[in-house]
């Protein structure tokens, strides 16, 4: 099955043709189907369409085939069945973070997209709604028998422009012009809330917000929403994270408005690892939403007022969406088209992953500039720092997305006060981005390691660091 599903990624241009040739002239039958009966129509062709689509594509028939825009490869083979990838977890070798032992299917989709137009890398792949759960089994050949060829793609998002007197914290320093810093800090496994707010004090009057993890590499804590609750309370600027793995839709617009009513003004949307490398493999993972519906569904939230069904609210919440972007992993060339992609769909801020190899991600930017994305979305760069060369190399290993070059390690591992050099070139790093055209701030991580990362803040006296701007 891997095999016939990836030799029709190899000859993607080709069953793209027939697939045009197939949608212009099916219609001409709609007259004998209309005489037959649409569904009596539909009840003939679904077990067809399934035995051609499962051999040739490993479809799941999920209703709503998308296969014309990505590339032959049916995004229901993606583990967290994405509807807009990859995510940011690919590995290396370009495999599946879940299934490692099988390669990436969105992956896969962009090198059919490219088959299929060699300017496929000019253009972001198309804004995929989420999976309709009515449609599954469903006919989608009938659909073109109808002329109805085409999936339904979601409208881009306007940008978004709050009056000054209304923005909060964040979105205000992210508009100052001067380089943004943020943190994040993972939530107690308590229900007191001493321990967070400890941790989050070591930061008073250093950054401009904290990120809240939820549920981050599929482990346990209190949850993102209460947590930022709390520090909203306590004088804080939070960041909920929120993360698709757990929840589905009805349950994310029901906690976004929920941190709204209690002080939270910044969401991050977050596809959410895999549960099994987490505390918890035995989970059931949900991935109703993907990141990119999951911004499309805040931003229709914030700006219409409307839920993803369509149904109004009463108020709309007035929230500052981000996304997340990973120049890291595979595939590296298309990692700029996933950025416009969330920027499409409604991020107004980013933040990465850890950022080790500067080259890297000198050569991410330099696309970045040349599509004008940071004029589109505020920019903000993750780094961090951990004591040994061993906690790094195992983090490379472990946490799905990071990559630290082995120079860099055999860099640590040969010093001899290992925390200290670790510590050193992460002031590197930020020294050489605070330098780079279009990053608008840094993104601290680094698990129970505040009192480190609060200390480089400092020594680097980021709050006073100009933005470097575009001339």
């Amino acid at each position: 099955m891997l095999a016939l599903r990836l030799w029709s990624v190899r000859h993607a241009r080709g069953l793209g043709r027939a697939y045009e040739v197939m949608a212009k002239f099916a219609p001409l039958l709609a007259p004998l189907a209309r005489l037959i009966g649409m569904g009596r129509t539909e009840a003939l062709l679904t077990p067809v369409e399934r035995i051609v689509k499962s051999t040739l594509f490993d479809c799941r028939m999920c209703g709503q085939c998308v296969l014309s825009a990505t590339g032959m490869s049916c995004p229901m083979n993606c583990a967290k069945e994405m509807r807009n990838g990859p995510c940011g977890g690919v590995r290396a070798d370009g495999c599946c973070e879940v299934r490692p032992d099988l390669p990436c299917a969105w992956v896969e989709a962009g090198a059919g997209a490219k088959r299929i137009a060699s300017d496929h890398l000019a253009h972001p792949t198309p804004l995929l709604p989420a999976i309709d759960q009515r449609r599954r089994g469903a006919s989608s050949w009938i659909q073109v028998l109808q002329g109805q060829p085409d999936p339904a793609f979601q409208p881009p998002m306007g940008q978004r422009i709050t009056p000054e007197p209304q923005q909060a914290a964040l979105e205000a320093a992210c508009n100052s012009g001067r380089f943004v810093v943020t943190v994040e800090v993972a939530p107690p496994d308590s229900p007191r809330p001493d321990a967070l707010l400890a941790r989050a004090g070591l930061f008073s009057g250093q950054v401009d917000a904290i990120n809240i993890t939820d549920g981050a590499g599929g482990n346990c804590h209190m949850s993102s929403v209460a947590a930022s609750a709390i520090l909203a309370a306590h004088g804080h600027v939070p960041v909920y994270q929120i993360a698709c793995r757990d929840r589905n839709r009805i349950a994310i617009q029901g906690d976004m408005l929920g941190a709204a009513a209690l002080g939270v003004r910044n969401i991050l949307c977050l596809t959410g690892d895999d549960v099994s490398q987490g505390d918890h493999p035995q989970a059931k993972p949900v991935f109703d939403l993907d990141a990119v519906s999951l911004l499309h569904i805040a931003r229709g939230m914030c700006d219409r007022g409307e839920y993803a069904s369509g149904r109004k609210l009463q108020e709309a919440p007035d929230l500052f969406v981000g996304a997340t972007a990973n120049p890291f992993v595979p595939p590296y060339a298309d990692r700029i088209a996933n950025l416009e992609m969330k920027i499409l769909a409604g991020a107004r801020f980013i933040q990465t992953q850890f950022c080790f190899d500067l080259a890297l991600f000198d050569d991410f930017m330099r696309e970045v500039r040349q599509r004008g994305l940071h004029r589109r979305a505020h920019i903000i760069v993750g780094v961090g720092t951990l004591k040994s060369a061993k906690a790094l190399d195992w983090m490379a290993r472990h946490v799905p997305g990071v990559h630290i070059p082995r120079s860099l390690l055999a860099r640590i591992e040969g010093a001899r006060d290992q925390q200290r050099e670790a510590r050193r070139i992460c002031i590197e790093t930020i020294d050489a981005l605070a330098q780079m055209d279009g990053v608008a701030g840094i993104h601290l991580m680094g698990h129970r390691n505040e009192g480190t990362l609060a200390e480089i803040i400092t020594e680097c006296d980021l709050r006073k660091r100009p933005r470097l701007h575009t001339v």
